[in-house]
């Protein structure tokens, strides 16, 4: 029989992943396919996702989200970059800033310059050639500014700190709007074909029957249709990422608005914090194996910027991935697909990139299988990819104040990070690999924050002659501190385009 266009797409579940996905597919499918989505008052949201990426930007582009609406109706607050705290060694901080570094100059990246001239001490530090660096250390904050030509003022990159359960709201608006019908309940039942396991229905504790030809999944950790249904499997990668378990709590704003993430370095974890206009998001994410719950509750807590607003909420999470993101005529999204500790702020992102190869590979009632295959190969590579992007962040470290930290720094990783490792050490040379999500700006700032040892330069670097190149540089470095100078503040930005009410 000839395949037949779909009919019916149910997503299981709301929240973020379910709501994204529902605003994502009402805009796409134009009404042509009808989207349900089932999710239950009845059941909690984790709603660790607070702090995104730049290419969040994109996403809210394509469903028609303006701006500064956006931020109003989720409390939200603009990031720059993440600054990471005692990451390298006990002490010491630096920013992974958003966007390019420095300006293109001659043959080689522009790095390679900035290492050479810094070697004879020639050079400043690599932070003042980022304009989102620079402006995070300042606490200003302003858009790129697209009809500046040739100015870092028109290479600034954002992304967004935001409410979850706000954004989900918001979401939850839109896409009703544009026809997805939402079904209040608790699923009591998965219905599966008995000739090939498809999923055919969900049954709701009314008795409903919510039939389907495509099912989403986001149901979070439980993957309810993903895992308990279909039995898929799930990768564990806790012996490169051994934190197991985190506290999130809420508390009362700080007196200044600062445009970026920050992930503290603690003796068997980290803590973030993320800021909004009427609180401050924070969270301990920590090894049970090195530290006790009392403990990480007591170190989350005492480094609190005001009053917590809620008791710490625990979150328990096994680091990793499904074997399969799509499965049958299942494909899970969000957390029911596998979970990275947000510590390059990639959770939201990785819906997102779930949305659009979904789109870009939409089955009819066949479910060509070269299609899923393709869609499960492109997600293992995206995730694979970011994991070795965090384990960087562990592995590199040099304290020795705690054996959780001694032990990350000796522990063996994947064959794909030692690679980059090793063409860093060698050369400084940043390889990006078929679009992986970070570039080699990301890389290189990770790499130099947190002291990792580069033997030599491109050869390439010595072409030019050290007088013009430090002059390069020296410019490059006062046309983005004059750029920084004119940015108005975090709070100002906000308070002239984007404040909420109350906040």
């Amino acid at each position: 029989m000839q395949a037949q266009p779909l009919q019916t797409v149910v997503i299981v579940g709301g929240g973020t992943a379910g709501w994204m996905t529902a605003t994502a597919l009402a805009t796409t499918l134009k009404g042509r396919v009808k989207i349900r989505l089932v999710e239950s008052d009845e059941i909690g949201i984790i709603g660790v996702g607070e702090a995104t990426i730049p290419m969040i930007q994109l996403f809210n582009k394509v469903v028609g989200i303006d701006e500064n609406d956006f931020i109003r109706a989720t409390q939200g607050t603009f990031k720059l970059g993440i600054e990471f705290v005692n990451w390298g060694r006990l002490g010491e901080r630096y920013i992974h800033g958003f966007g390019k570094l420095g300006q293109d100059l001659w043959t080689v990246p522009f790095e390679q310059y900035w290492r050479k001239m810094r070697a004879l001490g020639r050079a400043a530090p690599l932070e003042e050639y980022s304009i989102t660096r620079m402006a995070c250390k300042a606490g200003k904050f302003l858009p790129a500014q697209m009809d500046v030509p040739n100015s870092p003022l028109n290479h600034i990159a954002h992304a967004y700190h935001f409410d979850a359960s706000l954004y989900a709201r918001f979401l939850r608006g839109i896409a009703e709007q544009r026809g997805v019908q939402r079904i209040e309940g608790r699923i009591v039942q998965v219905s599966q074909r008995p000739v090939d396991g498809h999923v055919d229905a969900v049954v709701m504790a009314s008795g409903e029957r919510v039939e389907g030809e495509l099912f989403i999944d986001c149901s979070g950790f439980r993957g309810l249709l993903i895992e308990e249904t279909l039995r898929t499997g799930y990768e564990n990668w806790q012996h490169w990422l051994p934190c197991d378990r985190a506290l999130a709590v809420p508390c009362a704003s700080a007196p200044r608005l600062l445009p970026y993430t920050r992930a503290t370095a603690h003796r068997a974890g980290w803590q973030w914090r993320i800021p909004l206009q009427h609180r401050i998001g924070n969270g301990h994410v920590y090894c049970s194996q090195f530290v006790s719950d009392d403990e990480a509750a007591s170190t989350l807590l005492s480094n609190l910027d005001g009053a917590p607003l809620a008791d710490p909420r625990p979150i328990r999470f096994t680091t990793g991935m499904r074997e399969q993101g799509w499965n049958r005529n299942v494909v899970a999204i969000g957390l029911a697909s596998g979970f990275l500790e947000p510590l390059e702020s990639t959770s939201i992102h990785l819906i997102q990139s779930s949305i659009q190869r979904l789109i870009d590979f939409f089955p009819d009632d066949g479910f060509n299988p070269v299609e899923i295959a393709e869609y499960n190969r492109q997600s293992r590579f995206e995730y694979e990819r970011i994991r070795d992007f965090v384990i960087l962040h562990y592995k590199v470290n040099q304290r020795s104040d705690s054996e959780f930290w001694k032990a990350c720094a000796a522990m063996p990783i994947p064959d794909s990070l030692a690679h980059k490792i090793e063409l860093y050490q060698a050369r400084g040379r940043l390889v990006r690999i078929d679009q992986e999500l970070f570039t080699e700006p990301s890389w290189l700032q990770v790499m130099e924050g947190q002291n990792l040892d580069c033997e030599r330069h491109h050869p390439l670097a010595d072409l030019p002659g050290d007088d013009s190149t430090a002059d390069y540089l020296e410019s490059v470095r006062q046309v983005i501190a004059k750029c920084v100078d004119v940015m108005p503040t975090h709070e100002q930005y906000i308070a002239q385009h984007c404040a909420a009410a109350g906040a």
